[in-house]
C-alpha cells in the first residue's frame, strides 16, 4: 500500500482522512495595576498587596513605593477572568474602607 501520511485510510467508507491538529493559542494575559492617589494610606496599599496578591511584606512595600513614586504599580499578571475578579474585589474592599484606591487591568 502506498505511503499516504499524513492521511489515514478509513476502512468504513473508503476515504483517506487527514487528521487536523487543533491550533491552540494561549489566552491573553492581563496586568492588574494599582493607581496612586493622594488619600489612601501606604499601609492600606501594603495590606491589599499582601492579602489579595499574596505578596510577602517586603515585596508589597516595594510595589507600594513604586505606586507612590511612579503613579502606578503592577500587582500581578493573570488570565482575564482572574484579573477581572481581582480588580472587582480590590475596588470593593477599598470602598468598604472609605479609600479612593483604584485597581485596574490592562492586556499584556
Amino acid at each position: 500500500m502506498p505511503d499516504i501520511e499524513p492521511f489515514k485510510y478509513n476502512d468504513d467508507d473508503g476515504l483517506a482522512v487527514q487528521e487536523a491538529k487543533p491550533k491552540l493559542k494561549r489566552p491573553p494575559l492581563y496586568k492588574v495595576i494599582l493607581l496612586n492617589d493622594d488619600f489612601t494610606p501606604m499601609d492600606f496599599v501594603i495590606e491589599i498587596l499582601m492579602d489579595f496578591f499574596s505578596m510577602p511584606e517586603e515585596k508589597a512595600t516595594q510595589v507600594m513605593l513604586q505606586i507612590h513614586t511612579q503613579g502606578v504599580g503592577v500587582c500581578g499578571t493573570y488570565s482575564k477572568d482572574v484579573a477581572e475578579t481581582k480588580v472587582y474585589i480590590v475596588n470593593d474592599y477599598s470602598r468598604e474602607n472609605q479609600h479612593p484606591l483604584m485597581c485596574s487591568m490592562e492586556e499584556v
